[in-house]
């Protein structure tokens, strides 16, 4: 059997490849033989990279331009990008939400069949079943203007804008799977635990520390996570070797989720 793992031949595109978990796929994906990496950014990066799109992913303006300087065909699409809470809620919902969703949109053409969307998702998202009905509604606006009005209009619905928005993403993986598969093309996410990158200081000053430092005690490894760790699993996604694998939201959470819904979670720390 070939590598299934392997990305030689393949071009792809990632979003926020500058820093934390988009830099360590940049290297892993340039490891495993990506033939073209071109990522969107609001910074450059340092990255082994073949292109570079400046791109402010809360302005759909410029995330069209950034589409029109993307050249040749898309075998893997990672929209890994994303804020916290701190960027404000229609900062937020625009860059972790509608970003990921326009850029779907545009570039699903140039992706061929047997190609994949990856989204970087989050378990801060799991709660999405208690609001599933409010999220289809959201989602249901296709108008980038008239998203975020029912935002600004919602905002008991919203409650933590972060953990509302990874919600949003992990029912429009599910939602858009279908959709993308009809012209042969997968959808998924990986869901992250709490990993230590330069936008953990902002999930500190939204979450708190002790959210943060409780949820990462009750992981199977309590130890948070790193880019690294979180890497594998988006190359996985977007290779050959989940070929069969279709709007699945992967949890990356070293077990948090499963010790949650089992009732194996202390939250006596947190009282």
């Amino acid at each position: 059997m070939s590598d299934l793992f392997n990305y030689e031949g393949k071009r792809v595109v990632v979003t926020g490849g500058a820093t934390g978990i988009g830099a360590a796929l940049v290297e892993l994906l340039r490891e495993l033989g990506a033939e073209h990496i071109t990522v969107l950014d609001i910074k450059k990066p340092e990255g082994p990279i073949d292109a570079y799109v400046e791109v402010n992913l809360a302005d759909p303006a410029s995330i069209d331009a950034a589409c029109d300087q993307i050249d040749g065909r898309i075998d893997v699409l990672f929209s890994n990008a994303g804020v916290a809470a701190n960027a404000g809620v229609r900062t937020c919902m625009a860059v972790n939400v509608l970003a990921s969703r326009r850029l779907a949109e545009k570039l699903i053409d140039r992706i061929p069949s047997g190609g994949t969307i990856v989204y970087t998702a989050s378990m801060a998202g799991n709660g999405w079943p208690n609001q599933v009905g409010e999220i289809n509604e959201l989602l249901d606006i296709e108008d980038w203007d008239a998203f975020l009005q029912w935002c600004d209009d919602h905002p008991d619905t919203i409650g933590d804008v972060y953990a509302f928005s990874k919600m949003c993403m992990q029912v429009f993986t599910m939602r858009n799977a279908k959709h993308t598969m009809a012209k042969g093309v997968r959808t998924n996410s990986i869901c992250p635990a709490p990993v230590d990158t330069p936008l953990m200081k902002d999930f500190r000053e939204t979450m708190g520390d002790k959210v943060i430092d409780w949820s990462v005690s009750q992981q199977g490894e309590a130890r948070m996570a790193v880019a690294s760790d979180m890497a594998p699993p988006l190359a996985f996604m977007g290779s050959d070797a989940a070929s069969f694998i279709n709007g699945v939201n992967l949890l990356v959470d070293s077990g948090f989720t499963a010790a949650m819904t089992t009732g194996q979670v202390d939250f006596s720390a947190l009282a």
